[in-house]
């Protein structure tokens, strides 16, 4: 059985966020317990699993993402990873549509290779700062907002890209936090113009200390951030010591998140 790490949302190794893939033999997926054990031994933000469909569906693809420690309800990085493999070894060509908790995920692959996402738009609801979150956090807190069911996570506003790019969570006590974890923004102050907004993703309670780049995340960081800047199609800039650019547009209860990925590992699991 092929096991294949990829670094998605970047176009060169070693940056973006790594995720495992496997594509497994078309039928039921393999037990939750052995699914789990595979995630926690390659030990990265989450592990895809995937296998074809019957044809003639709402779906060609069945698809579940793992942490080291929990299965999650969404993933964009390894969602993206997963299409980047199908399409890289001829298994698949423009658009697969997956099966998954979040229901029908619909991606699609242009000739440059970039991956398209349509992923359901976060609900965003003002909330008020938990105090275990702002202890955690220990930076001025501009606005708080809930995610919904389906992300799972805390969005917190801070006062600018360098309050972002510097914090350094207490994720022992973060773990205490309801919910998947905490999602860090603000807008951007880069010269060029190159992204619209930072963030970092922190999920502890899910095994996850610090997620490179979350791609779920951003169906709840693009009507944020759309409905200040004025603008549907924006760039975001994710990730503390890894990064990476998840390319975003806002359409209604749906939105289209689009990056690139490359495989690093191509391997064999032997269990």
């Amino acid at each position: 059985m092929r096991i294949r790490i990829v670094d998605a949302f970047t176009d060169r190794p070693f940056a973006g966020n790594p995720a495992g893939v496997v594509l497994l033999d078309a039928g039921a997926f393999p037990k939750d317990a052995w699914l789990q054990h595979v995630a926690a031994e390659v030990n990265l933000s989450e592990t895809a699993f995937a296998h074809p469909l019957p044809p003639g569906g709402d779906a060609d693809w069945a698809l579940r993402w793992l942490t080291p420690t929990a299965e999650v309800n969404m993933c964009g990085h390894a969602t993206l990873a997963t299409a980047h493999v199908l399409h890289t070894t001829g298994t698949a060509t423009g658009t697969v549509r997956f099966s998954t908790r979040s229901g029908v995920l619909i991606t699609h692959a242009d000739d440059s290779g970039s991956i398209t996402m349509d992923f359901p738009t976060a609900p965003l609801t003002p909330v008020g700062v938990p105090d275990v979150v702002a202890r955690a956090l220990g930076a001025e807190i501009r606005s708080a907002h809930d995610t919904g069911p389906d992300v799972g996570d805390l969005l917190i506003e801070l006062a600018d890209e360098k309050a972002v790019r510097d914090l350094a969570p207490d994720c022992a006590l973060l773990a205490g936090h309801g919910g998947r974890g905490v999602i860090a923004t603000a807008r951007a102050e880069n010269p060029d113009g190159a992204y619209d907004f930072v963030s970092r993703g922190f999920f502890p309670a899910v095994g996850v200390d610090e997620d490179p780049v979350t791609g779920s995340a951003h169906t709840a960081l693009a009507p944020f951030w759309s409905a200040r800047l004025g603008r549907g199609n924006l760039v975001g800039f994710q990730g503390g010591t890894r990064t990476g650019l998840v390319r975003t547009e806002l359409r209604g209860e749906r939105t289209l998140l689009t990056g690139s990925a490359v495989t690093v590992i191509d391997g064999e699991l032997l269990v």
